[in-house]
């Protein structure tokens, strides 16, 4: 018998296939397709404290070899989404992870206290909550907060400490690749109670529009995704899997069975599939079947058996 589980925080998941935040929005399109309840689970759109329209004009350009995206973090809002969208996403079968960003550090500490305070609330009544919380410092597509506070350890720090002492749930952070020193900036995380961290973000990138003579995105850059970032993000996550003890959610350009497997080889306890959704609308149940096929075929037996191998 194989397993495919995995425990990030202290919550075990039926398998490493999160779907990434922004790419499964809060799981409704994509339930008329799949069995939500196979995925290991879904970090939901990114939620800030206040609703946001997100940014003006184009928002996604296809690329060579994946996608950018300069959605702005459209969103309901943290209440918004405890009001009409969590009810729902608790019924799918899945972990459910809630994705937080902000602008500024009382609206990341404010968005985790609501958060945490309302699965209190559910949990004592029979019902579920939030099973993990996701700080999201890494967002390159925003004028304001998100990647400022990826970039610079020191800064960081005061934002993962201050949403630590507001949240007992299990809490990630999110890292992003333009971070100065990834490696470094995984390990205070750690020092700081997170219980995982989760990588690589988009990287902030360009397109003009040659006819129009501007950037094809009225926020000038935009993150690229796809598999055009995959060795980077790869690279990125093995670096810091070998320097942390706590779990790894590894993503970047995630594509195929293969793709999965390196990345769990090179020290993820899990991952999560981002722009692939858009092209395969059922890529993470596939992903799924396709990670059981192969294990069964190697003899594998539980996914310790691989993980970190690279040492």
């Amino acid at each position: 018998m194989t397993s495919l589980q995995c425990n990030i925080g202290g919550v075990e998941l039926r398998n490493p296939v999160i779907m990434a935040s922004g790419t499964y929005g809060f799981g409704r399109e994509y339930a008329s397709y799949v069995d939500t309840g196979i995925l290991g689970g879904i970090s939901c759109k990114g939620l800030t404290l206040h609703p946001r329209p997100g940014n003006p004009g184009c928002r996604v350009q296809e690329t060579a070899s994946g996608m950018m995206n300069s959605v702005g973090l459209e969103n309901p809002g943290v209440q918004g989404f405890l009001d009409h969208e969590l009810g729902y996403m608790t019924t799918l079968g899945t972990a459910v992870i809630a994705n937080l960003g902000g602008s500024n550090a009382e609206e990341y500490i404010e968005g985790a206290r609501l958060l945490t305070e309302h699965t209190h609330r559910l949990r004592q009544q029979g019902s579920r909550g939030i099973d993990m919380l996701e700080l999201n410092i890494s967002c390159p597509n925003v004028r304001e907060g998100g990647i400022q506070f990826g970039i610079h350890t020191e800064t960081a720090r005061s934002i993962v400490r201050q949403v630590r002492s507001v949240t007992e749930l299990p809490l990630l952070v999110k890292l992003s690749p333009g971070a100065q020193d990834i490696v470094e900036m995984a390990l205070m995380c750690e020092q700081e109670g997170a219980d995982a961290v989760s990588l690589v973000n988009t990287f902030s990138a360009m397109k003009i529009d040659i006819y129009r003579r501007r950037s094809a995105f009225g926020n000038l850059y935009a993150g690229l995704s796809g598999p055009a970032i995959k060795p980077i993000a790869l690279r990125m996550v093995h670096q810091v899997a070998s320097a942390v003890s706590i779990p790894v959610i590894g993503m970047g350009g995630i594509s195929s069975v293969e793709d999965m497997i390196e990345f769990i080889m090179a020290g993820a306890e899990a991952v999560q599939v981002g722009t692939y959704n858009f092209v395969n609308l059922r890529a993470g149940t596939e992903l799924v079947d396709g990670l059981q096929l192969w294990m069964e075929q190697q003899g594998v037996e539980s996914l310790a058996e691989i993980r970190g191998i690279l040492g």
